[in-house]
């Protein structure tokens, strides 16, 4: 699955063009590398945000094409 699209379903970030921004303004890191958003995620991936002054690092645990809301929490932990 595309990372800006990960990104979305997961609820990391709330809409993929916001995710598709963030990765394009080099915002978004994979396993320590600069990512941009058309890279395939997979479990194990580490993904790096930084929202301004916050950074926020997840670790991806499965990849699913859609996910009800009550079940995000099976995608990613929080690092």
């Amino acid at each position: 699955m595309r990372l800006d699209k990960y990104l979305k379903v997961s609820r990391l970030i709330k809409r993929r063009t916001v995710a598709n921004e963030a990765c394009d303004n080099g915002r978004v890191t994979v396993n320590g590398k600069t990512a941009r958003a058309s890279l395939e995620v997979k479990p194990g991936d580490i993904i790096g945000i930084s929202f301004g002054d916050k950074q926020v690092r997840a670790q991806v645990l499965s990849v699913q094409e859609a996910v009800r809301k009550e079940d995000t929490a099976e995608l990613f932990r929080y690092l």
